[in-house]
């Protein structure tokens, strides 16, 4: 189907778009299916997770597509797990022998990182608790860290490009400067003017299981005692007797400017419980064979997480958190873009390869297992097209593009999109560090050029204030259900979209390559 070079082939394909009407119906039937109450959230090494990984296999399979994993479409991963007891742990702030006792929840609660039995060690305020070599920029520098726990605010100074920041502030990536300083432990402050959800929800997160991969040459090793998160409108008691508050601190993270560094006076006492056990689950890969003799045996990668939160804590009543849109709507995506494919009769150069990953929402575990040990050989893979949360809240006008100026991928989306009639825009809103919290960060690590394409809004737009009132009210809660308004018809328009976009990367005489002032080009095998 691909004519000759992108630019015909996108007006070309712009015409067929509007011949078509996509009007995204059966998309949403995948999405049904998927956030439906029955499957509970599809939480990662569930029986709902792999009853939904064996509806994503078997819609492969009807669409065409042959088993790419180490088990049929299957490739499963194992995880170890652990579970915070809260009764049996506590927190407490040491002053003048004096002790104030924490309360879990609403002072603070225990992040990601597998937590000792007991910790105590003082404090230390490292403000970005950021290391950036490129910019000679290192919070650490000067100040005795070893055997203390940092106390940080997430963030960076303006003047660090979004793409150097979002890097250093991934927790693989900050667990290597944190182990060289000899951190014991963290405490982040949570930012209420930059973070996604309040913290009302985001304590709820406490009792999730926390999960790790088992290979042990993929564990995070940052040798972390603990690591917490702190409410910030708690944050005084943190830094009272050091001179600062915590609004002080916060409009110099507003104002984009460099924090101070401190010791703080209280010591932290943390005593912690865990429940451990070990869990499988379950990648689905599958394959469009590309028709090329010297290309077919190069793989251009769509990619979606097909795990959510499963049950939890009740919201109104409410304890399945569905992930309609988060992200039932990516994994519908590949499997409706498999469906055009077939549809169409497409042939393309090279493979593209199908990837729903598990294990994103506990740090993009499925991904990045899969990124390094791929059931195809690792050297073919030659592009990452991610797709997750990507909201179709109203009509599609304008598309965001993370990753859009790092690779030659980015010029591809131009292309399309203006012929199109898309908007394109790069990252609004760089401190949420969206390029590194979703799945494409993995392939991105292995030196794989890689994009995440979102519906897109202007600032201050009507489309602006739904996507802000979405993640305030529907990220990660009960509420990202079936019943939320979802245009359809949009959605549809996106996954086409996302076919042109995919058949004219499989079709190119070139794969992509990063461009040449990329941070991320330092990752190319």
């Amino acid at each position: 189907m691909m004519k000759t070079g992108i630019v015909g082939f996108a007006f070309w394909a712009a015409a067929l778009i509007a011949a078509t009407a996509p009007d995204g119906k059966r998309w949403w039937s995948y999405v049904e299916t998927l956030a439906a109450d029955e499957m509970r959230g599809r939480g990662t090494g569930t029986p709902e997770h792999l009853k939904a990984a064996q509806f994503v296999a078997s819609e492969f399979r009807k669409a065409g597509l042959q088993p790419t994993g180490t088990d049929g479409f299957k490739q499963p991963v194992k995880f170890r797990v652990w579970k915070i007891v809260e009764p049996e742990c506590s927190l407490e702030l040491l002053r003048d022998g004096k002790r104030s006792r924490l309360t879990l929840g609403d002072d603070a609660y225990f992040s990601r990182s597998e937590p000792a039995g007991f910790v105590e060690a003082p404090l230390v305020f490292v403000g970005y608790g950021l290391t950036v070599p490129e910019m000679n920029y290192d919070d650490f520098a000067g100040l005795d860290v070893r055997g203390k726990i940092a106390v940080m605010i997430s963030g960076g100074p303006s003047n660090i490009p979004g793409p150097l920041k979002s890097h250093y502030q991934n927790t693989r990536e900050r667990g290597h400067f944190l182990k060289k300083a000899g951190v014991v432990g963290t405490v982040t402050i949570q930012n209420p003017r930059t973070s996604d959800i309040p913290w009302s929800r985001s304590a709820l997160s406490r009792f999730q299981e926390r999960m790790g991969l088992v290979d042990p040459a993929l564990a995070d090793s940052s040798g972390l005692k603990i690591s917490l998160v702190a409410n910030p409108a708690k944050a005084d008691e943190w830094l009272e007797g050091s001179g600062h508050t915590i609004n002080e601190l916060l409009a110099l993270v507003d104002a984009g400017k460099e924090l101070p560094r401190f010791n703080l006076v209280p010591s932290l006492r943390a005593t912690a419980k865990v429940q451990k056990r070990n869990v499988e689950s379950q990648n689905v890969v599958a394959v469009w064979p590309g028709s090329d003799p010297a290309l077919k045996n190069e793989y251009v990668v769509l990619s979606a997480h097909l795990d959510h939160l499963g049950a939890g804590e009740p919201i109104n009543g409410d304890r399945i958190y569905n992930g309609a849109l988060d992200n039932a709507a990516g994994v519908g995506t590949l499997i409706d873009v498999a469906w055009r494919l077939r549809e169409d009769k497409v042939e393309t150069k090279r493979s593209l390869l199908f990837v729903a990953v598990t294990g994103e929402e506990k740090g993009l575990l499925g991904s990045r297992f899969f990124a390094a040990r791929p059931t195809v050989a690792a050297k073919s893979l030659v592009a990452n097209l991610n797709v997750d949360m990507f909201l179709p809240l109203y009509p599609l006008r304008r598309v965001t593009v993370y990753g859009l100026d790092e690779s030659d991928l980015g010029d591809t989306v131009r292309q399309l999109a203006n012929a199109l009639k898309l908007e394109v825009q790069s990252d609004p809103a760089p401190h949420r560090n969206a390029f590194i919290r979703s799945d494409q960060y993995s392939f991105i690590r292995s030196g794989i050029p890689s994009l995440k394409i979102d519906f897109g809004f202007e600032k201050g737009s009507p489309e602006a204030q739904k996507h802000a009132e979405w993640l305030k009210s529907r990220y990660h809660a009960p509420s990202d259900d079936l019943s939320q308004p979802v245009d359809v018809q949009a959605a549809g328009q996106y996954n086409q979209l996302i076919v042109m976009l995919a058949e004219a990367v499989a079709n190119a005489s070139a794969r992509p390559q990063w461009k040449a002032d990329s941070f991320f080009r330092r990752f190319a095998r």
